[in-house]
């Protein structure tokens, strides 16, 4: 569980250090309130790019190796924004974080559900709105903590620390075992049932487990594709499904969850606050 922790705390604490950067790239760099407000907003839009082939890069190197290349990109991008000099350099790091996210966010709970036993896999799954607002809440923190630093060394440093995450990850993917249903479609299906005994509660469950992995694999694939079964022609189970997972996302952004997560610190300036740390403090209680 610890991996996950750290892959969500370290994908929202992206967004809440952002929020606090802002003022001092700002001032540091003379940027224009577009640029801000554009090298914020860019995430979601630079992430449609790992998002978009996640799945693949997921059957084709395995969840654990990908979670190893999100987990590089992840200390790539922190160290380059901590180190740009420029509204192009920033751009261009923002890019690269956004591939580690996306592909994070998407295999993370894939690999979730594929390792976890029934036993938790409920909790487990259930915990990301949890770890959502730890990083949120750290991310917050430790801008606070910043404030008082030169203005040229506060919002490098808020991101150098963005490094610290990934270095945890990269210690805790030596221990990660890869997801058996992937190492049983590469057809390692003694691989498959020693990681399932390390995961389930006992060997009978592993090998059912097992078993249900490889009926799932060995069932025939229906003639149209994945897109056609979903949105063409779903069958009544999919379509609510379909509807309560994009209604769910679809509220979420338009409450605007985004604009106060990136743009706190903004409003509170705008709304009378003068230094840099009354209004990151404000922000903490936010989080």
């Amino acid at each position: 569980m610890l991996w996950r922790v750290i892959v969500y705390v370290r994908c929202t604490a992206d967004l809440a250090l952002m929020s606090g950067a802002e003022l001092f790239i700002r001032e540091d760099l003379g940027l224009t309130d577009t640029q801000v407000e554009v090298l914020a907003g860019s995430m979601n839009v630079f992430m449609l790019a790992s998002i978009l082939f996640s799945g693949w890069t997921a059957d084709l190197l395995g969840r654990r190796a990908t979670l190893v290349v999100a987990n590089a990109f992840f200390m790539a991008g922190a160290l380059a924004m901590s180190l740009g000099g420029s509204y192009a350099a920033l751009m261009a790091a923002r890019f690269v974080t956004s591939i580690g996210m996306g592909l994070a966010l998407v295999v993370a709970p894939v690999y979730n559900a594929e390792i976890s036993p029934p036993s938790t896999r409920g909790m487990l799954s259930s915990l990301l709105d949890i770890f959502t607002n730890v990083g949120i809440l750290l991310g917050y923190t430790s801008n606070y903590a910043l404030a008082g630093l030169p203005v040229h060394l506060a919002w490098r440093i808020m991101y150098a620390i963005g490094v610290l995450p990934p270095v945890l990850l990269a210690v805790g993917v030596l221990a990660m075992p890869e997801s058996p249903r992937w190492l049983a479609m590469r057809g390692r299906h003694a691989d498959a049932r020693a990681v399932l005994l390390r995961t389930s509660d006992t060997a009978e469950e592993a090998d059912l487990r097992l078993e249900d992995i490889n009926r799932a694999l060995d069932a025939p694939q229906p003639a149209g594709s994945v897109w056609q079964e979903m949105i063409v022609r779903p069958s009544a189970t999919v379509r609510r499904i379909l509807i309560c997972v994009v209604g769910l996302h679809f509220f979420q952004e338009a409450s605007g969850i985004d604009a106060v997560i990136l743009y706190s610190p903004l409003v509170f300036k705008k709304a009378g606050m003068s230094t840099n740390s009354s209004v990151l403090g404000a922000t903490v209680a936010v989080g």
